[in-house]
């Protein structure tokens, strides 16, 4: 499995357990978006502290799980970005768009909020 879902008291948290997001595992990540949606789940965070490299397929998902949360009045962070990947999401001005902290415990501490 290359994701892990937690269910917190606050939110849901999807902790990727891949060195590379793109385009082959991408699709697998946004059909666990689509299914916490579909159970409304609306607060999401992505902790991307295990992955050093995201492609557009990546951020194509992030930005789905952003408008999900979105739509259904929620909230989503994006937390523990490796410096490659900050530097992608940086790019393409994502970081302007985005709730991104440094780690987990900084984005459910703010999730609880």
């Amino acid at each position: 499995m290359n994701y892990f879902i937690e269910n917190h008291e606050h939110c849901s948290v999807i902790t990727t357990n891949v060195a590379k997001l793109d385009a082959s595992n991408a699709a697998e990540l946004k059909s666990e978006l689509l299914l916490l949606n579909k159970n409304n789940v609306n607060k999401i965070v992505i902790d991307l502290s295990q992955s050093k490299y995201c492609d557009s397929s990546g951020l194509s998902s992030i930005l789905i799980a952003n408008r999900l949360c979105k739509d259904a009045n929620g909230q989503f962070m994006l937390s523990g970005l490796q410096p490659s990947v900050a530097k992608m999401i940086s790019i393409a001005q994502l970081d302007r768009v985005l709730t991104i902290t440094k780690d987990l415990p900084e984005a459910l501490n703010l999730m609880a909020k």
